[in-house]
C-alpha cells in the first residue's frame, strides 16, 4: 500500500482499522509537534544536570535523536507521542563477506601471486631510494570485492489511539541512568515514554505508562530504513513477534532476527495478529497503567568462525531458538529490569569515576537552546562538562557486546552508511578508545577479541602473500569479516600497513594501566609479537641517506598523497612497538630469544622518525617535504605527542636534538597545521586531536581554545559529532565524542608511557587548566602500573590530591608527579600505599 502522506492520516484510522486495514511498512514519520505546549518545568529532570532535554521531537536522525544501547543491540529515538518509530540496531548486521559472496577472501591477493608481488615490492623499494618518493603502489591493491557496510535494522513503530490534541511535551536522556524518556498530556492523559538497552538482560526495553492506556500497537517498518529488504514478520505465539531477514538482495546475504514480547500490568490483553503477507502486530487492549515491549536480536555472525579451520566462514547458528529463549525469560516486572540496567550502567560509567569542571548546570535551557548558543568565544564549562559524561556513556553503550565500536559505535541509520561504519584504522578506532584505560572502563575485550579473530588470522596470510613477510599486517580500513588486504584506489588511503601498530599500542596501555599479566600472556603478547615480526622484516638500510640507520619503505603519512620512507609516524610506531616487546618479554612466557635479540639489535639502528626541518618543524617525512601551508587533518608525524609517547618523553641523547628543540619542533608543526578546518576536511575527530596535543604541550589556552572550536563547529543537537555539519543531512562519526573525552582529560592528567623500564612515569597533573574550569575535581583517573589518581583544585591551583598504588606482580616502577614544572612527589610502585599531598 502507498505511504500515508502529509496530514491525510486522521487519527480515526487508528485503533481496529489501523491494525487491520493498513500496511506497517508503508508508515513514514509526520511531524507531531504541532499545536505542542511546552512550559519549562524543569522537576523531571535529574539533579545532577548530567541529562539532555528538549521540548520538540526529533526530526533528523544524526542531528536530533537521542541513543541507547548495550553494544550488541542499539536504539535511536525521536521522541514521538502518539506515533514513535525507533530505529533499532544490531552490531554484527553487515551486508557484505562471505555470506554474500562464498569465494569473499578479505581483499587478499591468489597464493599465485606471491613470487610476483615480492619481485615487483623490492623493484619499488629499489625505486624509492633511488628518487626519494614515487606516485603510488596501486599494484599491491585489490577489489575490495564484497567489503560490504554496517546497517540499520529497521524500525519499531509504535502508535497510541488517542485522538486528543498534545500539550506539556518534553523528551530526555538521563545519563546517570542510561535511559531516554519522552512525556507528554492528551486532556486529562499523562503519557510518559522511556527506552533503554541493558547490558545485563542483553535486551533493550520500551515502557509506556499512563493513568488507562488505550489501543497500543507495536509494529516493524523496514520501508523506513533506506534500501533495508523487506524481512518475514510474523506472531510466535500471543504476545511474541518475531522479524526475521537477510541482508542481502534475493534471500541472500546475512541472517538476521530481532524478538519482540509485549508485556502489561494491571489489565490489559495482549495479542499477536498475524496480518499477511509477511507482516504482523502486536497489540494491547484493556486500559492497562503501563505496557512494555522488550527484544532480543541477533545475526548467524560467529567471530569465532573467522579462521582457517572454519574456512573464514564467519557462520553461526540460526538465532531463532537462542532470541526466543531470550525473550520468554523474560519474568520480572519492569521495575526490576530497570533497577538493573541502572546499577549496571552507573557501576560501568559513574561509581568510581568522576569529574567535575566547576559547572553549574543550566536545566532552564533545553539542549538544543545551550547548543545554539555556544561559540568558541564564550565557551560554557556545562556543556564541555556534558560532552565529556556523553562521549563515555556512549563508548559504554556501543562497545560491550561482541564487536568494538565503528565508526558510528552501534547506531547507524540505512542499508550502507558513510564510510561503511568500519573500522578506520589510521586514528578513528584508536580514538574511541583513548578515554577506555585512564577512566578505568571495562570496554575493551571486544576490541582485542576482534584483533584476535578476525585481523590476526587473514591479516597473517596478507603478510605472506603481498609482503613475503612473517606474522601478520592490516591496512586502514577493516569490516567484520576479517578484511586486511590493501584495498585497491588512492594509496593515501590504502597504504597503511602500520594500522595493527598503532592498535597494538592500546595492547600494551592495556597491560600497563591493569597489570594483568595472565591476560597479556594469552591475548595480549601474541599479537604483539606477531605485528613485530612483520615490522621486523620490512625494516630496510636507508638505501637513500645511507646513514646506517632502518627505515620503512615504501610508506605514506596516512592520507598524505606523498609515497616515500622514513615516514616519521611509521617509525615513531614501530620504535614504541620494539620498546613494548623488550619490556613485555619477561611477563609474556615466551622463550624465543632470538626474536628478542633481533628486535633489539633493529631498536638500536632504527631511525626514531624524528628530524627538524628547514622551517624549524618535526618532519613528517626523514625528507624535508613538509609545506607551511599544510594543514591536513590527521598529525600523523605527532603521533609520538598524543596519543604516543616518541616526542611527549623523548630523552637528550636520542637524536641530535635536544628534547626542548623536539618540542618547539612540534610546537610549529602544530601551530602550521591549523584548526582542523582545512580544504580537506571538516571533522570533530581532527580538532579533538588537535586539542589533545594542545594539551599536553600544556598550552591551556590554546588547548581550550581549539575544544571550544571543535563544539560550535561539529556537535549537534543532540551532541552527535557531525561530519561536514553545515550539510542539511550532515553524518555522524562517532570519533570525536570519544576522542573529546580523552582531550579533555588529559588537559587535567597526563600519565605518559616511556621507552625503558629504568625511566620513572611522569604523572603531570592540571598541566593545560583553563581559566573557565578554575574550580573542579576529579575522582578515579586510572594511571600505569594500577594507579588510581583523585584531585582538587581551586583557584586554579592544585589543593588535594590522593595516589592509590596498587598491588601488582609486575617489576617496581618509580613515579614521579609534576605539578607546574616541579616535582611535587615521588614513589615507586608494586605495592599497596596511598600518596597524598595537600597545598
Amino acid at each position: 500500500m502507498a505511504a500515508w502522506n502529509g496530514l491525510t492520516w486522521l487519527l480515526q484510522l487508528y485503533g481496529i482499522l489501523f491494525q487491520y486495514a493498513f500496511h506497517f511498512d508503508s508508515i513514514v514519520w509526520l511531524p507531531t509537534w504541532i499545536g505542542f505546549q511546552s512550559p519549562r518545568d524543569i522537576s523531571f529532570l535529574p539533579a545532577s544536570g548530567n541529562v539532555l532535554w528538549y521540548l520538540h521531537p526529533g526530526t533528523l536522525w544524526s542531528r536530533d535523536y537521542l541513543p541507547v544501547g548495550n553494544g550488541h543491540l542499539g536504539a535511536m529515538t525521536g521522541g514521538g507521542t502518539f506515533y514513535e518509530a525507533l530505529q533499532l540496531n544490531i552490531e554484527s548486521l553487515w551486508t557484505g563477506g562471505p555470506f554474500e559472496d562464498p569465494l569473499y577472501n578479505g581483499g587478499n591477493k591468489d597464493e599465485s601471486e606471491r613470487e610476483w608481488t615480492a619481485e615487483w615490492m623490492k623493484t619499488y623499494r629499489d625505486d624509492i631510494f633511488r628518487d626519494g618518493a614515487i606516485p603510488g603502489i596501486q599494484a599491491l591493491g585489490t577489489p575490495g570485492g564484497a567489503y560490504g557496510s554496517y546497517s540499520g535494522a529497521g524500525h519499531l513503530v509504535t502508535v497510541v489511539n488517542d485522538s486528543s490534541s498534545v500539550t506539556t511535551y518534553r523528551r530526555w536522556l538521563d545519563l546517570d541512568d542510561g535511559v531516554a524518556k519522552t512525556s507528554w498530556s492528551m486532556q486529562d492523559q499523562a503519557y510518559t515514554r522511556s527506552t533503554f538497552c541493558s547490558a545485563s538482560s542483553g535486551l533493550c526495553t520500551q515502557h509506556l505508562n499512563a493513568s488507562a492506556l488505550p489501543l497500543v500497537t507495536f509494529a516493524f517498518s523496514s520501508s523506513l530504513e533506506a534500501g533495508l529488504p523487506r524481512p518475514n514478520v510474523s506472531c510466535v505465539n500471543s504476545n511474541v513477534l518475531s522479524v526475521r531477514g537477510r541482508l542481502g538482495q534475493n534471500d541472500n546475504g546475512i541472517l538476521y532476527e530481532l524478538v519482540f514480547k509485549a508485556f502489561s500490568s494491571q489489565g490489559g490483553d495482549i495479542s499477536c495478529t498475524d496480518l499477511g503477507d509477511k507482516n504482523a502486530t502486536l497489540s494491547v487492549t484493556g486500559g492497562p497503567r503501563e505496557i512494555w515491549v522488550s527484544w532480543a536480536g541477533d545475526t548467524e555472525y560467529n567471530i569465532d568462525a573467522g579462521d582457517e579451520e572454519h574456512g573464514f566462514s564467519f557462520q553461526g547458528p540460526d538465532p531463532h531458538s537462542k532470541l526466543v529463549a531470550q525473550v520468554e525469560s523474560l519474568q520480572g516486572s519492569f521495575l526490576d529490569e530497570l533497577a538493573l540496567h541502572i546499577k549496571d550502567i552507573r557501576a560501568a560509567l559513574w561509581d568510581h569515576f568522576s569529574l567535575d569542571l566547576g559547572q553549574r548546570p543550566n536545566l532552564d535551557q533545553p539542549t538544543d537552546e545551550l547548543m545554539a548558543s555556544y561559540t568558541k568565544e564564550k565557551g560554557n564549562p556545562y556543556i564541555e562538562w556534558l560532552l565529556f559524561n556523553y562521549g563515555r556513556y556512549l563508548l559504554a553503550c556501543s562497545a560491550r557486546g561482541t564487536l568494538p565500536a565503528n565508526l558510528q559505535g552501534v547506531w547507524a541509520d540505512g542499508y550502507t552508511n558513510s564510510w561503511s561504519a568500519d573500522y578506520h584504522a589510521n586514528i578513528n578506532v584508536q580514538m574511541n578508545y583513548w578515554i577506555a584505560e585512564s577512566t578505568g572502563m571495562d570496554v575493551v575485550k571486544p576490541l582485542f577479541d576482534y584483533m584476535e579473530k578476525t585481523w590476526v588470522p587473514r591479516g597473517s596470510k596478507t603478510s605472506r602473500i603481498l609482503y613475503n613477510s612473517r606474522g601478520w599486517v592490516t591496512h586502514s580500513e577493516m569490516n567484520i569479516f576479517g578484511h586486511t588486504g590493501m584495498k585497491e584506489g588512492a594509496s593515501a588511503w590504502a597504504n597503511y600497513p602500520e594500522s595493527a601498530v598503532w592498535m597494538m599500542l592500546h595492547v600494551w596501555d592495556h597491560f600497563d594501566f591493569t597489570g594483568d599479566i595472565e591476560w597479556f600472556k594469552r591475548q595480549g603478547w601474541p599479537p604483539l609479537k606477531g605485528t613485530a615480526l612483520f615490522q621486523l622484516d620490512k625494516l630496510l638500510d636507508d638505501g637513500y641517506f645511507k646513514d646506517g640507520t632502518l627505515v620503512v619503505a615504501p610508506c605514506c603519512s596516512p592520507e598524505q598523497e606523498y609515497i616515500t620512507f622514513g615516514c616519521a609516524h611509521a617509525q615513531q610506531l614501530i620504535w614504541q612497538l620494539l620498546n613494548a616487546i623488550v619490556k613485555g618479554f619477561e611477563y609474556s612466557g615466551d622463550t624465543d630469544v632470538d626474536f628478542l635479540k633481533e628486535v633489539l639489535e633493529k631498536r638500536d639502528r632504527l631511525d626514531l622518525g624524528i628530524k627538524i626541518g628547514s622551517w624549524g618543524q618535526l618532519q613528517e617525512w626523514k625528507i624535508d617535504h613538509d609545506r607551511t601551508d599544510d594543514t591536513h587533518r590527521h598529525l600523523s608525524h605527532l603521533i609520538g605527542l598524543y596519543p604516543g609517547y616518541a616526542i611527549t618523553s623523548y630523552e637528550d641523547g636520542l637524536t641530535e636534538y635536544s628534547k626542548e628543540e623536539v618540542l618547539e619542533a612540534t610546537r610549529v608543526s602544530l601551530e602550521h597545521r591549523g584548526n582542523g578546518t582545512g580544504p580537506d576536511a571538516d571533522a570533530g575527530w581532527e580538532k579533538a586531536w588537535r586539542a589533545a596535543c594542545w594539551a599536553q604541550l600544556a598550552d591551556a589556552e590554546r588547548f581550550y581554545s581549539q575544544l571550544k572550536y571543535s563544539i560550535e563547529r561539529d556537535f549537534g543537537s543532540n551532541l552527535f559529532s557531525l561530519y561536514d555539519p553545515a550539510s542539511e543531512t550532515p553524518f555522524f562519526q562517532i570519533d570525536a565524542n570519544l576522542g573529546y573525552p580523552a582531550a579533555v582529560l588529559n588537559a587535567i592528567v597526563q600519565t605518559p608511557d616511556v621507552a625503558d623500564e629504568d625511566m620513572p612515569f611522569v604523572v603531570s597533573v592540571l598541566p593545560a587548566l583553563p581559566d573557565a574550569w578554575s574550580e573542579g575535581s576529579v575522582r578515579g583517573v586510572r594511571g600505569r602500573h594500577a594507579m588510581s589518581i583523585d584531585l582538587k583544585w581551586s583557584s586554579g591551583e592544585l589543593k588535594e590530591m590522593e595516589v592509590r598504588v596498587g598491588s601488582t606482580d609486575l617489576r617496581p616502577r618509580s613515579v614521579q608527579i609534576h605539578y607546574k614544572g616541579r616535582v611535587i612527589s615521588a614513589f615507586e610502585t608494586g605495592t599497596e600505599s596511598l600518596v597524598t599531598f595537600k597545598a
